[in-house]
């Protein structure tokens, strides 16, 4: 890919023209190479939500969706994703999630885009980076089988207080998901240590300039994550 790609976050209503192209990719992904129609990070409540994040991947026109992910923050107004994933299954989820909780979501990148690790590598990473300007303690994630690697590199580990140390069947009964969290936001211990690097370097320059190195090759990223201060 020639062109730069354009990394950016957002507060969901402040955009709501691209977190409705957000919306709408991850529902065709979802329905159309995976069969899922129903899934709680898929809903659309999230539009308006003040508390809730979105990273979005695109094109340098702003134009095309090439992926992106969630991050919701619990506010005792919208139930996390995570909540109402599982919590049927597990009512613990429920004490677990308080103010200064939030859940990284509804993460997806397109076929067009498959194998230069943004979804795997570049959002998770982006979404880490973003959790220390937000009023956010410890952070929840429930993973698909193909997304718990990536999870892991970048300082997740497997919440085994939850579920069948920490496996659940969702959103399908032939579908295992794993419920994992962050406990230190900040520090990230668990996480590999280049991916640590990356996670501060992104922390310390928000908006900046990349080179990026994927299984396909190198490719330019512009990241825009400087969000505006949130009002407490």
């Amino acid at each position: 890919m020639s062109a730069p790609i354009n990394v950016r976050a957002f507060f969901a209503p402040d955009d709501p023209e691209a977190a409705m192209r957000f919306y709408e990719g991850h529902s065709k992904l979802l329905q159309i190479y995976f069969g899922i129609t129903k899934i709680t990070s898929g809903n659309v409540d999230w539009i308006n939500h003040r508390n809730t994040v979105v990273v979005i991947v695109e094109d340098d026109t702003g134009t095309k969706t090439y992926g992106g992910a969630r991050v919701q923050m619990a506010d005792g107004v919208l139930p996390l994703p995570i909540e109402t994933a599982i919590g049927k299954y597990d009512p613990k989820i429920y004490s677990d999630v308080k103010i200064g909780s939030a859940e990284i979501c509804g993460l997806w990148n397109s076929k067009e885009v498959a194998g230069m690790g943004i979804g795997s590598l570049i959002l998770s990473r982006v979404c880490v980076a973003l959790m220390t300007q937000l009023p956010v303690n410890n952070v929840h994630v429930l993973c698909a089988p193909v997304t718990t690697r990536g999870a892991k590199r970048v300082g997740a580990v497997i919440d085994t207080s939850l579920g069948n140390e920490g496996v659940f069947y969702y959103p399908k009964d032939d579908l295992v998901a794993t419920a994992m969290i962050i406990r230190d936001i900040h520090e990230v211990a668990s996480a590999d240590p280049g991916e640590r690097e990356l996670i501060r370097n992104l922390r310390g320059n928000p908006n900046q300039v990349r080179t990026e190195t994927g299984p396909k090759g190198t490719f330019e990223v512009n990241y825009l994550l400087g969000l505006p201060q949130m009002v407490q």
